[in-house]
């Protein structure tokens, strides 16, 4: 989030709000972590997908929503992370959105996500997430 961007007041509350959020979500406080994003998010002005916190505050939502399994919402909040500065051709995005389409039995959207991923991040990327995933695109590579 660039600071100037945003008027002083406005990146302060924000920046507060995710930090925050970020803290419950690490405390795995989910709800009150989404709570703090929801927040954040209202305080960016129209249009707020023109905005580089916006890529991180959805994707920060669609992160907390993707740990309670709530894959449509999820999804959805990937989805505007999309339309932000920066969304395509981030390697995260991309990994939750080639999941979240797995999880959907969106197979071809998968593959072709998750390889996004991989791309830009790396087999590093699927570290941390269930094998099943980067096996999917493993005989690709």
């Amino acid at each position: 989030m660039a600071k100037d961007e945003l008027n002083d007041e406005i990146y302060t509350q924000i920046t507060a709000l995710t930090q925050s959020g970020d803290a419950l979500f690490d405390d795995e406080k989910d709800r009150e972590a989404l709570s703090k994003y929801f927040q954040a998010i209202t305080l960016l002005p129209e249009p707020v997908h023109q905005w580089e916190a916006a890529t991180w505050i959805f994707t920060a939502i669609g992160d907390v929503l993707w740990v309670m399994r709530e894959y449509q919402d999820a999804y959805s909040a990937f989805q505007d992370v999309l339309h932000c500065p920066g969304g395509i051709g981030n390697p995260f995005v991309h990994l939750r959105v080639g999941q979240l389409d797995f999880e959907f039995g969106n197979r071809s959207k998968a593959t072709d996500e998750l390889m996004r991923a991989y791309m830009g991040g790396g087999e590093e990327i699927f570290a941390r997430e269930d094998p099943k995933y980067f096996a999917l695109i493993k005989h690709l590579i």
